[in-house]
């Protein structure tokens, strides 16, 4: 699969690269200075292992903080695999602004292709199953639109944004609820889920998290469209979705399954009758992988 990024998270890309870009350059690059002017390279980014390609489609604009005589060739597009020793792109330029912006560029795609690579990982553990993989919040602060952007490049599904596009009730407000004297907080919802949805935006959706299998029934007489099921066992999770299933509610009612997801444990959990498994390692622990440029005089 082939994906381009949005404006948003072309505008993500700008709003870090200058950070990355005044972090690393600060007054200039001292080292650079020391080349003979006007000299001019070519570099090719090749992958050192196996990954999935994630912010090829951003090279261009990274090139462009630093000279606008970079010139990008984008030689594959993001979401396809790469294999050992193929050529991502390549710049060709003046070689002072190639080598300054080198490291910053590396960082970005190495970030971007293992969170990639990660989640093509989890989505082909779960491949003939109906269950789908979904990313949760937790990003690197700041980099949430691009990270999300790399789920998508590996196949995965994005989750709500932020606290504003989606609601989810989740175990520490039903907690703060009861602290504040609701008997029943799950009833308690039932009242005030019209009005929630009534303030999301295109495309939003109500979601609320049970512990426990009490939880559930309770859950399904509300106006939700997805219950998280969360830390529940295998043997759990049948149970929920017979019960959702049984409530009539299946194909209204989406169950996703949340925590303590591995890579060994995603298909036993996906065949339990969920549609979403939300997977935190996608963003929060996701390894770098290994890019390299390659230059050559021209």
């Amino acid at each position: 699969m082939a994906i381009g990024p949005t404006a948003c998270e072309v505008e993500n890309l700008r709003q870090l690269l200058a950070l990355a870009r005044a972090e690393d350059l600060g007054g200039g690059d001292v080292t650079a200075a020391l080349l003979p002017a006007g000299t001019q390279v070519a570099g090719r980014f090749v992958a050192r292992q196996e990954l999935v390609l994630c912010g090829g489609a951003l090279l261009g604009e990274i090139a462009t903080a630093y000279g606008s005589e970079i010139a990008t060739d984008v030689l594959l597009a993001d979401g396809e695999r790469v294999a050992v020793g193929q050529a991502l792109a390549a710049w060709s330029g003046p070689a002072a602004d190639v080598l300054a912006a080198e490291r910053v560029a590396l960082n970005f795609l190495q970030r971007l292709c293992g969170v990639a690579t990660l989640t093509r990982a989890y989505v082909e553990a779960v491949a003939g199953t109906p269950a789908a993989i979904y990313d949760t919040r937790k990003t690197t602060p700041g980099w949430r639109a691009l990270e999300k952007y790399a789920v998508r490049a590996g196949g995965a599904c994005n989750h709500r944004m932020g606290l504003y596009d989606a609601v989810l009730v989740k175990d520490n407000h039903l907690a703060a609820m009861a602290l504040a004297g609701e008997a029943d907080p799950i009833a308690a919802l039932a009242d005030k889920l019209a009005a929630a949805r009534a303030k999301l935006p295109e495309g939003g959706f109500v979601e609320i998290e049970v512990d426990t299998l009490d939880e559930l029934e309770a859950a399904l007489g509300l106006d939700v469209d997805v219950i998280l099921l969360d830390n529940m066992s295998r043997g759990q999770l049948a149970e929920a979705a017979a019960r959702r299933n049984a409530a009539g509610l299946a194909g209204r009612v989406a169950l996703e399954a949340s925590g303590g997801v591995t890579l060994e444990s995603v298909r036993d959990i996906a065949a339990a009758g969920v549609e979403r498994i939300a997977v935190g390692e996608l963003t929060h622990s996701a390894a770098a992988v290994d890019i390299g440029l390659d230059i050559e005089l021209t």
